[in-house]
């Protein structure tokens, strides 16, 4: 049984608390959610648990954390990078001995996650994988440890759709029990029967955490009725109670006039009396104000919106894309692929991991920026726009101007971000706070045509609706590749499948 008594979690380069007295019993048959905005601290809960050694090199960490002799499966969010340049076969045995490996347990998990033959091979660096290779074979090796317990960081990140399906499956029958920090809504409501979430209030200043015993749905759908009812209840309390306190204030200004202005002893004595029971009045009221409901502390929701001056005309051709191969270096990919877009339809690209999406969408982006369109693109992988010596309000200027700098400042804070965080180097923020940087990038340029690769990969459970919400209202058209279901299926007109013999519609 893992227990945590007691878990506080400060950062050391930030000087903040991301995790407050916490305190979590894992029992059996338990598949628990760990939800929670970008940099609250799930990741860093999860390496607390499986190296606190190593992750009290840039965080304090006071509080107790049992394992009772259970054996951790981890399950990174991507593999560190101490390990690229092994083999895959360096890296089985780096993490178990030769002599402890079940090999037939080996080859029945690569027979049942679909993994290639060829897969251990002396040759085969890690770095070559496919994100969903990769994914797996952590996942396999893991699971040759025959963990009691397993933590699951983003499992779902890199995988394709039918990938995402299989893994939805491996850990509904799943039989230790677990812990798993996810951005998917879909993968949370279908095996998460707790949820604990992670929260940064009043202003982000103010660690919360709260530990449900429900489903993933249950507990969003009680979180909001709890936040709607008591911030109804709290502001009509509030507004009577301000009626009160008004009369009361008249009351007690008219005695107090009337006491300065009587020169006659007798009033004088019966508005000192008055006044004495007025003084009553209001010390009930301040205990009053006391005891009034207190509006919920909680963690916003992002506030996102695309400019509404962007639009593209019904009829106006976006896009008419022809290519006879898709390649990689020698490698033909997909053939005979063609994409039409008309007016601002909205598609999304599935595929199988290494179809050639992401390979696709650069061609597309080459090709729109080719035309006499503003168009916004945001990338699967970050690293080439992360320049170390410039921060999100410079990253967003244009004129560099006082009130542009306000502007971009507002609308940030809208997106939750920290004022230091503004000021932070793009490079040192989170995979989230980058995500939501190029949305507001694009909202700013007031782009015409966004082309999105994977873009709530990153975005928290409760971040993810606003988004829908507003790509659902964008006036522009839309090229995205994604394997997020809940996305797809609320904001696509249509959805292509890129295989080898180019682009098929699918719904």
């Amino acid at each position: 049984m893992l227990q945590i008594k007691n878990l506080t979690i400060r950062l050391i380069e930030d000087d903040r608390i991301i995790i407050k007295d916490f305190d979590l019993t894992l029992n059996d048959g338990d598949k628990l959610g760990l939800i929670g905005e970008e940099g609250n601290g799930k990741s860093i809960l999860l390496k607390a648990i499986v190296d606190r050694e190593n992750t009290e090199k840039f965080a304090s960490i006071s509080g107790e954390i049992y394992e009772n002799n259970e054996i951790i499966g981890y399950l990174p969010q991507s593999l560190p990078s101490q390990y690229e340049s092994m083999t895959s076969l360096e890296y089985l045995y780096h993490k178990l001995s030769y002599e402890s490996i079940e090999y037939n347990l080996l080859y029945r998990y690569m027979s049942e996650f679909d993994l290639p033959d060829d897969i251990l091979a002396e040759d085969r660096p890690m770095a070559s994988l496919s994100g969903g290779e990769k994914i797996k074979f952590l996942l396999l090796v893991e699971l040759l440890k025959n963990p009691s317990v397993f933590l699951f960081d983003e499992p779902s990140n890199d995988l394709d759709y039918e990938s995402v399906a299989w893994l939805r499956d491996f850990m509904g029958q799943l039989e230790i029990p677990f812990i798993f920090v996810s951005h998917d809504t879909n993968l949370l409501s279908k095996i998460a029967n707790r949820i604990v979430h992670l929260e940064q209030i009043r202003r982000r200043s103010m660690a919360k955490h709260t530990i449900s015993n429900n489903t993933y749905d249950e507990y969003v759908r009680k979180r909001q009725n709890f936040i709607t009812s008591e911030t109804t209840r709290a502001n009509k309390e509030r507004e009577e109670f301000d009626k009160k306190l008004y009369r009361y204030k008249r009351v007690h200004d008219a005695v107090q006039h009337d006491l300065r202005a009587t020169k006659d002893d007798l009033i004088g004595r019966n508005l000192k009396d008055k006044m004495h029971t007025v003084k009553s009045v209001g010390k009930r009221l301040e205990k009053e104000e006391e005891n009034l409901t207190k509006k919920p502390d909680y963690e916003e929701a992002i506030d996102i919106f695309f400019n509404e001056d962007i639009y593209v005309p019904n009829g106006k051709q976006i896009l008419d894309f022809k290519k006879d191969e898709l390649r990689i270096g020698s490698k033909i990919l997909a053939k005979n692929i063609n994409l039409q877009i008309i007016g601002p339809e909205k598609i999304c690209i599935v595929g199988k991991n290494g179809a050639g999406k992401t390979t696709l969408l650069k061609e597309i982006l080459k090709e729109c920026e080719n035309l006499n369109l503003k168009v916004g693109y945001m990338p699967q992988s970050y690293f080439a726009y992360e320049e170390d010596e410039v921060n999100a309000i410079d990253y967003l200027s244009q004129s560099f101007s006082k009130e542009e700098n306000i502007k971009i400042s507002n609308f940030l804070g809208s997106l939750n971000f920290k004022r230091e965080e503004m000021y932070r180097n793009i490079s040192d923020l989170s995979g989230g706070q980058k995500a939501k940087l190029f949305f507001a990038k694009m909202n700013i340029d007031k782009a015409e045509v966004l082309i999105l690769d994977e873009p709530t990969r990153n975005l928290s459970p409760l971040s993810k609706p606003e988004i829908i919400e507003a790509l659902k209202a964008y006036k522009g058209a839309i090229i995205a590749v994604s394997h997020d279901k809940d996305f797809i299926d609320q904001v696509f007109d249509k959805v292509y499948e890129l295989n080898n013999q180019g682009l098929k519609i699918i719904a």
